[in-house]
């Protein structure tokens, strides 16, 4: 299984990004894609993702700000970044989970300029 995440770059405060990971190989219908970021001198911290049963979580400080989404047809799955913080800023992972392992893209940059 590969992930390729695209979609990074600069952005001022109040800005919008949209973020997408497109997966490749053995691809299992139940999964848990979702996306994870880690800012300079911080650990790697869930942002939104997918359960196996298809419900969606969110980190609280960007609940109503970023949707996550997919499209299994395509086997991707995207996140829309609006009302982007300069604190938003960080390398964006995509991770997917399916029965015989989990997986990680590679990041994309996010930088939110205030």
């Amino acid at each position: 299984v590969q992930l390729q995440a695209s979609g990074g770059g600069l952005v001022q405060a109040g800005g919008s990004l949209r973020l997408s990971c497109a997966a490749s190989g053995s691809i299992f219908s139940h999964n848990a894609p979702g996306w994870y970021r880690q800012a300079p001198g911080k650990q790697r911290e869930l942002v939104a993702t997918f359960t196996s049963s298809g419900d969606t979580n969110y980190d609280d400080s960007v609940k109503g700000r970023f949707t996550i989404s997919r499209d299994n047809d395509k086997n991707t799955v995207s996140l829309q970044m609006n009302s982007l913080k300069p604190e938003d800023t960080a390398v964006y992972y995509c991770r997917l989970v399916q029965p015989g392992g989990i997986y990680w893209g590679q990041g994309t940059l996010v930088t939110v300029s205030s």
